[in-house]
C-alpha cells in the first residue's frame, strides 16, 4: 500500500509503574481518569487529521481493561521497555498495515490539544523530513515565568532554536537563545524570540526504528533530551509552531501535578468534555 494511503498511528504509552505516582493513568483528575482524558485527546486528534488509529500501550492488565472499557484499542507491551518511544515502536512494528506516521502521545499529558496532534501528522505527511515536534513562542510574561521556574527546577522546561525553514538547530534545558538588547525588543512587541518545546513527537515508521536502534548520544545524556539523538546523528527535526493555551503544564508526575491540573481546569474550564 502506498505510504500516503497508509493510516497514521497514535500510540498512548501508559505505564502503571511510576515511582512518584504509581498507577497514574487510573488516577482521577476532576472526575475523569488521566487515561480517559488522554485517549479523548488522541481520538479527537485522529478525527481531525483523518486516516489515523489510536492504541494504548501498557504494561498492566488494569490499564488494559480500563482502556478497553473506554472503547479504545489497547495492547500489553514488554514491561522491560523503559521509554514511551520504545513502547510506540513495539506497537507500530507489529501492525498488520505498517503505519505511515507514528505519533507518541505520552499517557501523562492530558492537556495536549487535538489540533496539535493533527498539525504534527499533517506537517509530516506534507514534508520530506522524518520527525516532527511542536513548539510554542513565548510571550515576555511567559518567558519571565519560565526563568523564575528555572531557579528552583533547572531541568523542567525545554527551549528550542530553529532555522528559517523550521528545522531545529538545538533543544536545551537552558533558556536559549541568550538575548542581547532585550529591553528594546520588549518595547517592539508582546512575543519574545524564545520557543518552548512541547514533548510530543511524530515519526515516520523507519525513523522511529532508527531511533530505537541507536545508542544514546553524549548531549542527549547531558541534557536529558532524547530528541538530541536525532540531531547528533545528523537527522533533521521539523518544528511545528502551535498556539499557546491556558491549560499549559508538563506531564502529571506527582500528587502536586494532579492538584495543579485540577486548578487549571477550575480556572480555565474543562477542555475535554466535547471530545469524550
Amino acid at each position: 500500500m502506498p505510504e500516503d494511503e497508509r493510516p497514521a498511528l497514535i500510540v498512548v504509552p501508559a505505564r502503571f509503574a511510576s515511582q512518584r505516582l504509581p498507577g497514574k493513568p487510573l488516577i482521577p483528575i476532576a472526575g475523569r481518569t488521566l487515561l480517559e482524558r488522554v485517549v479523548a485527546v488522541a481520538r479527537e486528534g485522529a478525527r481531525r487529521v483523518g486516516n489515523a488509529d489510536v492504541v494504548v500501550a501498557t504494561d498492566d492488565a488494569r490499564i488494559l481493561d480500563h482502556a478497553r472499557s473506554l472503547g479504545c484499542d489497547a495492547i500489553v507491551t514488554d514491561a522491560a521497555i523503559s521509554s514511551g518511544s520504545g513502547r510506540a515502536w513495539a506497537v507500530a512494528r507489529d501492525r498488520e498495515i505498517a503505519p505511515s506516521v507514528v505519533l507518541n502521545l505520552q499517557g501523562d499529558a492530558p492537556f495536549v490539544q487535538p489540533a496539535t496532534i493533527a498539525a504534527l501528522i499533517a506537517a509530516l505527511r506534507g514534508s520530506t523530513l522524518s520527525v516532527a515536534t511542536p513548539i510554542v513562542r513565548l510571550s515576555w510574561e511567559a518567558l519571565d515565568t519560565l526563568r523564575r521556574h528555572k531557579h528552583t527546577s533547572p531541568f523542567s522546561g525545554t527551549t528550542c532554536v530553529r532555522r528559517a525553514d523550521h528545522r531545529a538547530l538545538w533543544f536545551s534545558k537552558a533558556v536559549i537563545p541568550a538575548i542581547r538588547g532585550e529591553a528594546q525588543l520588549r518595547q517592539e512587541g508582546p512575543l519574545s524570540p524564545v520557543f518552548r518545546h512541547l514533548g510530543l513527537y511524530a515519526y515516520r515508521l523507519e525513523a522511529l526504528g532508527r531511533f530505537e536502534a541507536m545508542a544514546p548520544t553524549p548531549y542527549e545524556i547531558l541534557e536529558g533530551l532524547e530528541q538530541l539523538r536525532f540531531l547528533e546523528s545528523g537527522e533533521d527535526i521539523l518544528t511545528v509552531e502551535v498556539a499557546a493555551l491556558p491549560h499549559a503544564m508538563s506531564g502529571i508526575d506527582t500528587p502536586a501535578d494532579v492538584a495543579m491540573a485540577e486548578r487549571l481546569i477550575a480556572d480555565h474550564g474543562e477542555p475535554h468534555l466535547s471530545w469524550i
